[in-house]
């Protein structure tokens, strides 16, 4: 191995942004059980499939529909 590399004529890594950030996130068993499962059917590692349904939720732009309840007055 040199001891000293000459970098002056290295170009940036034109995929860099395409690289993959770990990160922690907290899911259900239930959930995990769910894409472990699907990801055995298909063949594909379940935290790839989880990446997948995800990049096409944001890709769609699609919303997750939800409405809260009000409490009623008085209730417990």
């Amino acid at each position: 191995m040199r001891k000293e590399y000459d970098f002056s004529k290295a170009r940036r890594n034109p995929y860099a942004k395409r690289l993959k950030k770990p990160i922690t996130i907290r899911l259900d068993e239930e959930t995990i059980g769910y894409f472990k499962q699907l990801a055995e059917e298909v063949e594909l590692p379940y935290q790839s499939l989880i990446n997948l349904y995800l990049r096409d939720c944001a890709a769609s732009h699609r919303r997750l529909s939800m409405s809260w309840r009000g409490s009623k007055a008085g209730a417990v």
